[in-house]
């Protein structure tokens, strides 16, 4: 069994099967003051996980929906695909970010670390991934228009995903969804 500290607690398991974990200082405990927590309770109480979780899902959902009723059609692919109003990406890091600095505060290396990965997740989202998915689209239409022979046999053109970045007003209501979801969450672990 290995013991490691962090913050004043001891945490100490067994090939990941079982963690316990030991309230006591820096103390080492008797064997009998032991508290056996699982892992997935321990999953299920991290406040920034779930609250980027959470983001993730209630922005898909939200995605599906606005997809329906702007097309009037069910499109399965809008419950996990990419793009679409809202980003979930924006959404699921800024629910991550926001819960780390409700829960560690703005000096905390977890609220920097969330940060910085949120600032770089939207603006990829917003450059690169936007651009991506605005090529697809004319490569699309010109693979259906069969501007070029591909008389090749290696070669089997198929539809290109034209959903994967988003525009910057997508972005913004994702990071609010996501802010607003991680501020809602948090007296669900006080």
């Amino acid at each position: 069994m290995t013991d490691h500290r962090i913050r004043g607690e001891v945490y100490s398991g067994i090939r990941g099967i079982r963690l316990e974990k030991i309230l006591c200082g820096d103390a080492e405990p008797p064997q009998g003051e032991r508290k056996q927590v699982s892992v997935l309770a321990e999953i299920g109480a991290n406040q920034v996980l779930m609250s980027g979780a959470v983001g993730w899902l209630v922005a898909q959902a939200l995605k599906t929906v606005i997809d329906f009723a702007l097309n009037r059609s069910f499109n399965p692919e809008r419950l996990t695909g990419s793009g679409g109003m809202p980003s979930s990406h924006s959404a699921t890091v800024c629910g991550m970010t926001t819960a780390a600095l409700l829960r560690y505060g703005a000096g905390s290396f977890e609220f920097a670390i969330s940060f910085l990965f949120a600032a770089v997740v939207m603006y990829d989202a917003t450059g690169v991934r936007r651009e991506t998915g605005k090529q697809a689209k004319i490569l699309n239409k010109m693979l259906l228009e069969e501007l070029f022979n591909f008389s090749d046999e290696t070669f089997t053109p198929e539809k290109l995903k034209e959903y994967v970045g988003h525009t910057p007003l997508q972005v913004w209501c994702g990071a609010v969804l996501g802010i607003f979801i991680a501020i809602g969450m948090d007296p669900m672990f006080a």
